[in-house]
């Protein structure tokens, strides 16, 4: 019986995220999905509701209390099951994971703040310093990941692998021409077993 509320945009990375977690720690159940339909400059009023930022995902408790950014709402999952946690409780496991999670949604920030660049603002009002930095950013996490972190990815499908997995799947929604796997073939075979996970076959996005 669904017991919360996911304010759900299914292209979102940082809901896919979530949705992820649920699908991992077999809490799908309890959660009811809310649709929602938002942009930097259309809102949602019932999203508002306990969420004055709107931003998604957000999700609502049975006792009305509203839970938002991925990161909160993933560990709040994480609390809730009894299975092997997804994020280290402690010591400096827990601090390494949920650094390389935050690296993860750095890659989605920039990724998402291009799309918003390129598709949503006028054409002679775009950016493209704004975009060329943004790119850097992703380029730079990347070769990073591939560089220093292939090993701890590997360990374990946890909230860094979760997030990084989500992060290259928006890549290739949004910007299929940005060519990462040339540039990272360790990280991209890493990610072509994992997208076979059933909890990544469920929320891949459709265009």
């Amino acid at each position: 019986m669904s017991t919360m509320t996911l304010f759900h945009g299914p292209l979102s990375p940082f809901v896919r995220k979530v949705m992820v977690v649920l699908h991992e720690t077999a809490q799908l159940d309890r959660v009811a999905l809310q649709p929602v339909n938002i942009s930097p400059v259309s809102g949602d009023e019932q999203l508002n509701q306990g969420n004055p930022i709107g931003k998604i995902p957000a999700l609502r408790l049975e006792d009305g209390t509203v839970l938002h950014d991925s990161r909160v709402i993933c560990e709040y999952l994480d609390c809730q099951h009894v299975g092997t946690p997804l994020i280290p409780r402690e010591g400096s496991a827990r601090w390494r994971r949920m650094t390389l999670a935050s690296q993860a949604d750095a890659i989605m920030d920039a990724a998402v703040s291009t799309r918003y660049e390129t598709f949503l603002r006028p054409q002679d009002k775009r950016w493209d310093g704004w975009v060329a930095a943004q790119s850097e950013k992703i380029r730079r996490s990347l070769a990073n990941l591939e560089r220093e972190h292939l090993a701890e990815l590997a360990s374990g499908f946890d909230i860094a692998a979760i997030g990084v997995a989500c992060a290259l799947g928006y890549l290739d929604l949004r910007q299929p021409e940005f060519g990462w796997r040339a540039q990272q073939p360790g990280l991209a075979a890493w990610y072509a077993e994992v997208i076979k996970r059933p909890s990544m076959v469920a929320t891949a996005p459709a265009a």
